[in-house]
């Protein structure tokens, strides 16, 4: 019954956040309709014990992060500065090649490091502004920032400095460069395949004569009026957007090592090594300066700074509860009883193949629990070493492993109760049953495909 449980409210939580309902509300009730049918799991207790404590430790950690890039990309808008590089980039590019240029855009910073969250928040505005010059329905917009920001750059590309391509290497043995070969073979795939398949749609909905808005259709989060005149040039446009890649690598790799942090082991300082905060600081101190740096150049072409700071601020809450709610009810499913008997069904799958075995057992979790890093911690923490021994055994690489184990999280981690698809579906202002199909196929189905085709091509091959 508990595993009936945890099945009903997953498909309860997918269907009914597709149909629109507030998942503030809707992922508590649904992580209680799982823990009910869990006769160890008071109703009460793993609201309060479970589920908002993992929701406040999201908050906590992550709430920065929203913070800022919220701030950061209301100021690019109102400044004008998104409509100024959208335009740029519809002279080089084409504005009928939208989606490719905020493709592209997002693949650039998520690869140098930027939190997906916070390329969300910055490139929103320049899509607007972009997707409006080429006519090309807003609709489109979230599987754009999906296929650039949640796929190849997060699992596939050698040396992204993603959580999901972390995860494996201390399990392995590996670096973030490993199987750099099949990693860009499953990046093309990614890339090609939801490239193909945007454009595809986008020629189709012109065709039938859609526009930018629906009939009716409003535009949620609207930038400021700029006209000409008061509208920064290009290169004063794009320097905040370039700084935060720079800021986060050197504070990264330079500043942040070089300080005493002795401290951090001190238990009021939570006990950790640098490295458990490193990622963090950098990019909160690289997004905060930056943001300076934009007030600094752009505060002319700004109506009202404070307003937009304000805005901002206000505009950060919502993604960031959301996301927070669901990360609470990936916890509270995983404390029920009923989930480790899953897990240990899901990593009993095939065992002899171990490629077949770790690529069916991540994304089954990272499914279930909604996570990436959720779903292939879980399954690494369990079965790492009896991977290592059984593909020693048949002589596979542990690099080939951390390859598949870091491309099967990106799968079906993006299901419609995933947090980073709530988020940026209420960044964009719009809503599951307008988006969710593209970013289904953009950032579910090809990274399916890829891994697949890694698994093959690594099992006949080898790895390179």
């Amino acid at each position: 019954m508990g595993t009936f449980g945890i099945i009903l409210s997953l498909a309860g939580l997918m269907y009914l956040a597709y149909r629109g309902i507030n998942v503030l509300v809707l992922a508590p009730l649904m992580a209680l309709l799982a823990a009910s049918f869990d006769s160890s799991a008071p109703l009460l207790g793993s609201y309060t014990q479970i589920f908002m404590p993992a929701l406040g430790s999201y908050l906590l950690k992550y709430f920065p992060l929203f913070l800022l890039g919220a701030i950061f990309g209301k100021l690019m808008g109102d400044s004008g500065a998104a409509e100024v590089i959208g335009e740029s980039i519809s002279k080089k590019i084409g504005a009928h090649r939208a989606a490719l240029a905020i493709v592209l855009s997002c693949a650039l910073l998520t690869y140098g490091g930027v939190s997906l969250f916070v390329v969300a928040f910055c490139i929103y505005p320049i899509a607007q502004s972009l997707f409006k010059q080429g006519k090309v329905p807003k609709r489109f917009i979230p599987a754009s920032i999906a296929l650039g920001s949640f796929t190849f750059t997060m699992t596939a590309l050698p040396g992204t400095p993603a959580i999901q391509n972390a995860i494996p290497m201390p399990f392995f043995g590996t670096t973030a460069f490993a199987a750099p070969g099949l990693g860009l073979l499953a990046g093309l795939i990614m890339f090609g395949g939801g490239m193909i398949w945007l454009n595809r749609r986008i020629k189709s909905a012109q065709e039938k004569g859609e526009g930018y808005l629906l009939n009716g259709e409003v535009e949620v989060n609207p930038q400021q009026e700029s006209s000409d005149s008061k509208r920064p040039n290009l290169w004063i446009s794009l320097a905040p957007l370039l700084l935060v890649l720079i800021l986060n690598f050197i504070f990264s790799k330079y500043i942040i090592p070089s300080w005493d942090t002795q401290y951090l082991s001190q238990e009021k300082f939570g006990g950790i090594p640098l490295k458990n905060v490193l990622g963090l600081w950098a990019i909160i101190l690289g997004i905060f300066v930056s943001v300076l740096v934009l007030l600094a150049l752009q505060w002319k072409y700004l109506k009202s700074p404070l307003d937009s700071i304000n805005q901002g601020t206000m505009g950060s809450l919502l993604p960031i509860f959301n996301t927070a709610s669901e990360v609470g009810y990936g916890a509270t499913v995983a404390s029920l009883g009923a989930f480790t008997a899953i897990k240990d069904a899901v990593l009993g799958i095939l065992p002899q193949y171990p490629l077949v075995s770790e690529a069916i057992s991540i994304n089954v979790l990272a499914g279930i629990t909604g996570s990436a890093s959720g779903g292939l911690s879980i399954a690494l923490k369990a079965l790492a070493e009896n991977y290592l021994a059984m593909a020693e055994k048949v002589n596979l690489s542990p690099e080939l492993l951390h390859r598949v184990a870091s491309l099967a999280c990106g799968g079906f981690d993006t299901l419609p109760h995933n947090g980073a698809v709530i988020t940026l579906l209420t960044i964009c202002g719009l809503t599951h049953k307008k988006s969710y199909f593209d970013i289904f196929m953009v950032a579910v189905v090809f990274p399916f495909l890829a891994t697949i085709s890694v698994v093959v091509v690594g099992s006949l091959l080898g790895n390179f």
